[in-house]
């Protein structure tokens, strides 16, 4: 599903009314979705709607109105004087035919359920004042929250939170997700998110061009790879991970059976000699090769059955790790760089993006989690505020010339035409050692199937993520290979795919 800016929603609304929907008839819409969510989430009692002096007030108003009609106590607490609200906003207030409590915050009282409409996604500077107090006081409250469109206090686009937001139980949208209703922190104070339809045809989206879809099947579905009745282990691609020395092979053994039960067709760990015996010892279908210097493996890449590459789980961080790169990248081979990879490339990183961008393979993928990205991309880190982490893997994308994947429980990945993706199903047990080697290889087994970077990344994360919910707490990265047939089948059956 898209998901759009503050800006982007902002011409969403714009375009529908100019087809001919009056602005008024979408806030009746909202603030009847936000009366159906509150309903839902609390069944009698009294209800407290806390509204501000926007467009996000006036969905509060029309909530509290058809609330009160279903026979519904309902009491509004307003942040300004009626008579200074505006537009539509006004319109909805009129339809509250009782008086307005003061913007007092021992005017909440001990309601069943608060709901948030103070303000809206659009909020760009930071909370104070008696709206900071309010929020403080909805928090310590202990009643359940609803908030309308976004807790107040975060910013749509950037999911920051300006100073203080309010902890919602659930979050009522319309028409499509915004950024912080995926992304860390704001995503944190959501709660539940219900995504409402108000009206706005979805035809408004061939004009926006949104670039940014919540990483799901919905959005990569036609690119997943389904096998063919006639295929064979040859057609699906041949990955080749490249190992560390005798006591660093752990991290490529997981990346190699990651890109296998991805559905690579061969994989074969490239790896020194006075490490063979280990990882023979510890493999059954995945194949090992001897291999101990860059030559040997540039002569190994002659073969282009290998169409795969792997490099930087337990590689080690230096110059032969920067030439195996260089050397995987002027064979123009699909490429994944993580951990030791990156962490070679720190001194010189303008180095490694120019060698990316003269492959003219557009198949490589960078990995990095928060502590590696700023050695690549040291003015993008997120040390630096006012950009969201959207914005800097866009940038770093852009820069490199390569997909980049920046991990976390809000996973976002980025291609260089702009396009990005967040994901929002990594469970919290997933942060443990070694499970990002596992993506690695997942990434790199779609990549030898022949899914592109940018899509190949994006079901890597899904499918790593739907991994580790179905091992359950306590997951350590060796079980994440083990639960992946079941996760094949999750998407199976999302896409109504017999087998």
């Amino acid at each position: 599903m898209e998901v759009l800016t503050n800006a982007e929603m902002q011409r969403a609304d714009q375009l529908a009314i100019a087809a001919g929907t009056p602005g008024f008839k979408l806030m009746l819409s909202a603030g009847q979705a936000v009366a159906e969510a509150a309903n839902a989430l609390v069944e009698e009692g009294p209800i407290l709607i806390v509204a501000g002096p926007g467009n996000n007030g006036g969905d509060g108003f029309v909530a509290a109105a058809e609330l009160a009609a279903q026979g519904r106590e309902v009491s509004v607490i307003l942040m300004c004087e009626r008579d200074q609200l505006q537009g539509d906003a006004a319109s909805a207030a009129r339809g509250w035919k009782h008086p307005v409590l003061p913007f007092n915050p021992q005017a909440i009282g001990r309601p069943a359920l608060i709901i948030d409409a103070l303000f809206g996604a659009g909020l760009s500077r930071p909370v104070e004042g008696e709206a900071w107090e309010m929020i403080e006081a909805i928090n310590a409250n202990g009643a359940p929250v609803l908030a309308v469109d976004l807790p107040s206090g975060i910013n749509g686009t950037s999911a920051a939170v300006l100073g203080v937001a309010v902890n919602a139980t659930e979050t009522v949208t319309f028409f499509r997700k915004k950024p912080a209703h995926l992304l860390l922190p704001g995503r944190m104070h959501c709660g539940r998110v219900r995504v409402a339809d108000i009206g706005i045809d979805a035809q408004v989206l061939d004009e926006i061009g949104p670039q940014i879809f919540e990483n799901d099947p919905d959005f990569w579905g036609a690119a997943f790879p389904v096998p063919r009745i006639d295929a064979h282990k040859y057609a699906r691609g041949h990955v080749l991970a490249v190992s560390g020395d005798a006591a660093a092979t752990g991290a490529a053994r997981l990346a190699a059976r990651g890109a296998l039960r991805a559905g690579a067709g061969l994989v074969t760990l490239a790896t020194p000699r006075d490490a063979l015996a280990i990882n023979a010892a510890a493999l059954t279908a995945v194949m090992v090769r001897p291999v101990d210097t860059v030559v040997e493996f540039g002569e190994l890449l002659g073969d282009k059955r290998y169409n795969t590459c792997i490099i930087g789980p337990g590689a080690g961080v230096g110059e032969r790790t920067c030439d195996m790169v260089h050397t995987a990248l002027t064979a123009q081979r699909h490429l994944v760089l993580d951990a030791d990879a990156l962490t070679s490339f720190a001194a010189n990183p303008e180095r490694l993006f120019e060698s990316i961008k003269s492959s003219h393979d557009s198949a490589v993928v960078l990995t990095p989690h928060e502590g590696e990205f700023p050695r690549l991309f040291s003015d993008l880190s997120n040390k630096h505020p006012g950009r969201s982490k959207l914005e800097r893997v866009r940038a770093a994308a852009e820069r490199s010339g390569a997909v980049v994947l920046l991990k976390g429980p809000d996973t976002t990945i980025a291609a260089p035409d702009g396009r990005a993706t967040i994901a929002a199903n990594a469970p919290p047990w997933l942060a443990t050692a070694g499970a990002g080697d596992v993506l690695s290889g997942i990434i790199a087994g779609l990549l030898a199937q022949g899914v592109p970077a940018f899509e190949a990344a994006s079901i890597g994360v899904w499918m790593h993520g739907e991994g580790a919910s179905e091992a359950g707490p306590g997951l350590i990265a060796e079980d994440l290979t083990e639960t992946l047939p079941a996760v094949h089948r999750r998407i199976y059956d999302a896409l109504g795919i017999e087998y």
